[in-house]
């Protein structure tokens, strides 16, 4: 049990009718998951207001109701706190009821468009390497050292990620690396955390459905640098032309890493193939299994988090140098007749040019590229002709199929993407809507020394078609018709 008033410590109240010395079990924003003694918190949703559940919430035994507008009907019984913003108050009270975990370790947010999973992910797998217990907040996945638990979000909600952050103490970690997205930025879900650092990747097209413009998509990133305290640090890629926004305003120390431009953490990419690539940084060499521009940057950046953190350069570069790349995430296989097939998670215009102009890089220029690619229904709009310009336009044939239709039409989706198809380029694209048989007529196309990338899914293990989720992975999925085909 835990005292009402030592929750809200620290919480911008406005008004409490009632007692603040209640000892109450738990918290919870939804009405569904109350019991006897429990803190109810209205918040304002996208989509649903918790102002309309709190009667429910009472009835199922809420005895503290958090809210922005107090109800004119008050229960005797039931103490009201009135507050202005239910989300930051949610945030605090989260970080409170859990003891502040965020404080006893050391925890490194990594925010951008592209390279969030890869670097957290990498920085998890490194620092374990070294022999600390380490902590993992991810799309892919939730990790406590090592015990994984599924994740829905990019950034989960308050308490779900205070509940994993005491866990993560309590089993001894002294780091967690964290991805934080643009969404648990504005919902106000990362308030209250104690961050270390934060490192900013990049900023491309994405989340404009939810966010509107990109400057407002740009500037709700920018409030994870300025909230920063003066005893963080900040590392930013000083190639985005948004990377030395991010650094105005924040009180925390500055630093930056680049492939291009001077920096703090300078990289430079020496040779490159399937098989990885020679980099140098900070004028020390080695070897990656990583591919590609975008791992180089991806690389540099983990690189400077653990300088930051103050690990050993040589140390650090023998570690990055054994590191294996994310699941999904430029994941390749060659099979048994010669053909190189490249599964990736990328789903922006950004992401599917870099990783096209990857394997240009690499490619002899004899073989042909086959690209499979879609994307995903009740999101932004916006970006599906660019993606099928891009595909078009940088690959000798582009399959455009199903993502995660989810409750849109796939055949009006398609036609999205094929809207950005320039003429001299339609005779390269093809329209196959169900995902698996378009990922056979890559196969089928496919001679030895062809390239085939499927786009779009990488680690996502299901196909969500109107509200049902389906097993669908496409490493399995390719794996299995090539065998089939005896390819």
């Amino acid at each position: 049990m835990k005292v009402l008033k030592d929750i809200l410590k620290s919480v911008e109240i406005i008004q409490i009718i009632g007692s603040d010395t209640l000892e109450i079990n738990a918290i919870s924003f939804s009405s569904r998951d109350l019991s006897k003694k429990d803190v109810f918190v209205a918040q304002r949703g996208t989509i649903v207001d918790g102002h309309k559940y709190i009667d429910d919430a009472i009835n199922r035994g809420a005895v503290v109701v958090v809210c922005e507008v107090v109800p004119e009907l008050l229960q005797a019984d039931v103490t009201y706190v009135q507050v202005g913003d239910a989300a930051t108050a949610l945030a605090v009270m989260a970080a409170n009821y859990y003891g502040n975990p965020s404080e006893e370790l050391q925890l490194i947010g990594v925010t951008g468009t592209n390279g969030k999973t890869t670097i957290a992910t990498l920085l998890f797998s490194l620092y374990k390497d070294a022999g600390y217990k380490v902590g993992l907040l991810s799309t892919i996945k939730i990790m406590v050292h090592d015990t994984a638990y599924e994740t829905s979000h990019t950034t989960p909600d308050s308490l779900v990620i205070n509940k994993y952050l005491r866990s993560m103490v309590e089993q001894g970690c002294d780091y967690c690396f964290m991805e934080v997205s643009s969404h648990g930025i504005h919902q106000k879900r990362t308030v209250g955390l104690h961050f270390k650092g934060g490192v900013f990747t990049n900023l491309t097209h994405d989340h404009l459905d939810y966010h509107n413009t990109f400057k407002e998509y740009r500037d709700i990133k920018k409030i994870f640098f300025d909230d920063l305290p003066k005893t963080a640090f900040s590392l930013v890629n000083a190639d985005d032309k948004n990377g030395l926004f991010m650094l105005q305003n924040s009180k925390a120390k500055k630093h930056t890493y680049a492939l291009k431009t001077m920096a703090d953490f300078k990289g430079k990419i020496l040779e490159s193939s399937f098989s990885g690539m020679l980099l140098v940084m900070n004028q020390q060499e080695l070897w990656s299994k990583l591919i590609g521009q975008f791992n180089g940057y991806n690389l540099l950046a983990i690189f400077g988090v653990t300088q930051l953190l103050g690990m050993e350069a040589l140390e650090a570069l023998k570690l990055i140098s054994n590191l294996e790349s994310v699941s999904g995430r430029f994941e390749h296989m060659v099979s048994a007749t010669g053909i190189t097939v490249i599964v990736d998670y990328a789903h922006t215009p950004d992401a599917l040019k870099n990783v096209l102009q990857t394997i240009e890089g690499i490619r002899t220029r004899r073989e042909n590229v086959l690209t499979v690619v879609g994307c995903g229904g009740d999101r932004d709009k916006s970006k599906r002709p660019k993606m099928g310009a891009i595909a078009a336009q940088m690959s000798d044939q582009a399959i455009f199929t199903s993502d995660n239709p989810r409750t849109e039409n796939p055949a009006v989706i398609i036609e999205e993407i094929e809207a950005g198809v320039e003429e001299q380029y339609l005779n390269k694209t093809l329209v196959i809507a169900d995902r698996k048989q378009a990922i056979k007529a890559a196969c089928k196309m496919a001679v030895s020394g062809d390239i085939i990338l499927i786009a779009g899914k990488g680690h996502e293990n299901y196909q969500d078609i109107k509200g049902v989720k389906s097993h669908f992975d496409d490493y399995e999925v390719v794996t299995e018709l090539l065998k089939q085909l005896g390819k």
